[in-house]
């Protein structure tokens, strides 16, 4: 089957997935969430607040961490940022992660990756308390992804919502938005999807399985790749490799969403460089009905789930 692409106008439909404004839609509703928190719970109570740590000075964990810091104040939130030396001891770290885990004014606690190779990764994020982890990364909140899925099916197929399942991996879900956003639909589709980390491939595949999708999981033991994506209705490339996906993998209509962010030689550029996503995006373009550009794709919108993740936890705070 091809998924059905709900139409947004009667002139041709651009095939552009625009992530840049579906991250701006996002970004205004969670600030409109926020302004009616604090006309109800009042400015104190009401305000989400966002705490974001950085061990070291890499020029990319920086600029991320000052695009969140931004997006934090147009979205009314309290945006805490605490920047450390890369020779903080992981004892340190801890005790700020703890500290934050017990501030009431902090709704969200994000600790900007990759950490100095003399912390031990998986010790802070497991640190960070399970209500606080708006990346989704601690084992608790992906355990709870897994098992919203037998509670939705006793529910007998009622929708999913951040209610039932708060705290996910930003990057999957900001997939799983400009799908539903896009009119794309996800129930019964043939969706390949391509990467199984821990960060994307593998919470994405609970998401899509969550809502009905019938699931090809690839990775670089998988045979046959490009058989496989040829007969999918949906591709979601997450595998790390600059074009990897080729235009005629696609088949006629299918809707691809690009996660990569990878860089290429190109001579042209001042750089030297130009940046490119999983899919050779002018071939894929002949065929797919709906793709995601790189960059302005998915991007955006890690930071705009993010921030939604917040609101959410905000509003479970103020329920309590």
């Amino acid at each position: 089957m091809t998924p059905s692409v709900m139409a947004l106008s009667t002139s041709a439909p651009s095939k552009k997935i625009d992530g840049k404004a579906i991250a701006q839609a996002v970004r205004e509703e969670v600030a409109s969430e926020v302004a009616e928190l604090k006309r109800i719970h009042g400015e104190a109570a009401g305000t989400p607040g966002l705490a974001v740590v950085q061990v070291g000075g890499r020029l990319d964990s920086a600029t991320y961490v000052n695009m969140k810091e931004k997006v934090a104040g147009e979205c009314g939130f309290l945006s805490l940022k605490t920047l450390l030396d890369e020779k903080t001891e992981e004892k340190e770290l801890l005790s700020i992660v703890q500290g934050l885990n017990a501030d009431p004014r902090v709704d969200g606690i994000l600790v900007q990756l990759p950490l100095p190779d003399h912390i031990n990764q998986k010790v802070i994020l497991e640190a960070i308390s399970v209500g606080k982890d708006v990346d989704g990364f601690h084992p608790q909140n992906v355990g709870n992804l897994a098992r919203i899925g037998e509670e939705l099916r006793q529910q007998r197929g009622a929708p999913f919502s951040y209610k039932v399942s708060n705290n996910n991996a930003c990057t999957p879900l900001g997939c799983i938005e400009l799908l539903e956003r896009s009119g794309v639909e996800m129930s019964g589709a043939d969706v390949v999807v391509l990467g199984r980390s821990n960060i994307v491939g593998l919470p994405l595949a609970m998401m899509l399985i969550h809502r009905n999708a019938t699931l090809t999981l690839c990775h670089s033991r998988t045979k046959d790749i490009a058989e496989k994506c040829k007969r999918a209705d949906i591709i979601i490339a997450a595998i790390g490799q600059p074009e990897f996906v080729k235009g005629d993998w696609i088949k006629e209509g299918a809707v691809v969403i690009d996660v990569g962010v990878n860089f290429k030689d190109d001579p042209k550029r001042k750089s030297g460089k130009r940046m490119c996503g999983d899919v050779d995006y002018k071939a894929a373009m002949a065929n797919a009905s709906l793709i995601t550009p790189v960059p302005g794709g998915v991007g955006p919108m890690t930071i705009a789930m993010l921030m939604r993740n917040t609101v959410e936890n905000a509003k479970l705070r103020l329920a309590e």
